[in-house]
């Protein structure tokens, strides 16, 4: 395999890091190998959750497209994270049945860790990838509940509006009306246009559709 950048997670066994590395027998540097990378997918892993945690305080204030697509990235990181560590299991497990390589009593031993190794990676990414999900589905239930509410003061707030356009537009109307020749007749229809405005206002008050909170609810 050939790479045209520096592999960072070969770098411990490059600088003496691990104890005990021989380059003799292929079968336990091979196995050191798969062992480091399982170490990279974990320290991937950690600051992944670091990120995700990070969106998810910016998402308790605001709901920009901007944290949403932070997300996605992130769980577009962990599907390659989760494909590549079963294919490693996968290649260690025929490697095992190959019968030119001889394992000795402490590669088997650690191939039995690598394998463990990878095994709480690849759990570790499934559950990061599902709790990423249910919070991506969460968040999104939270932006259609703010869009509702918000559509719903909206709609209150225009019924009001509408009420005194209604009563305005009946009397500037040139025919006849009852009271339109009365000198009170400005300050019944202002009056009336008032009391009934109060009255949807109240009804819409109970029914708590002008309260509208964008916020996200935080952290129990």
């Amino acid at each position: 395999t050939l790479s045209q950048g520096a592999t960072s997670f070969l770098q411990p066994l490059l600088d003496g890091q691990v104890q005990g590395l021989s380059t003799v027998r292929g079968t336990e540097f091979v196995l050191r190998v798969f062992w480091q990378l399982a170490d990279a997918c974990l320290r991937g892993l950690r600051e992944i959750n670091a990120g995700v945690e990070g969106l998810e305080n910016e998402l308790k204030r605001s709901l920009r497209n901007e944290e949403v697509l932070g997300l996605l990235d992130f769980q577009k990181s962990l599907t390659f994270f989760a494909t590549g560590l079963k294919a490693n299991e996968l290649v260690l497990e025929r490697l095992q049945r190959v019968p030119t390589l001889h394992w000795a009593d402490q590669d088997q031993e650690l191939l039995d860790d690598v394998r463990v190794e990878l095994r709480q990676a690849i759990e570790m990414v499934d559950i990061a990838d599902s709790v990423l999900s249910d919070m991506m589905d969460a968040f999104a239930s939270i932006v259609s509940n703010n869009l509702n509410s918000v559509m719903k003061v909206l709609t209150s707030v225009t019924i009001i509006l509408a009420v005194p356009t209604l009563i305005a537009s009946v009397y500037g109307m040139n025919v006849g009306l009852p009271g339109a020749r009365s000198p009170l007749a400005f300050a019944g229809i202002v009056a009336l246009s008032v009391a009934v405005c109060g009255g949807l206002f109240f009804v819409f008050r109970r029914r708590n559709w002008l309260l509208c909170d964008a916020r996200p609810p935080g952290r129990a």
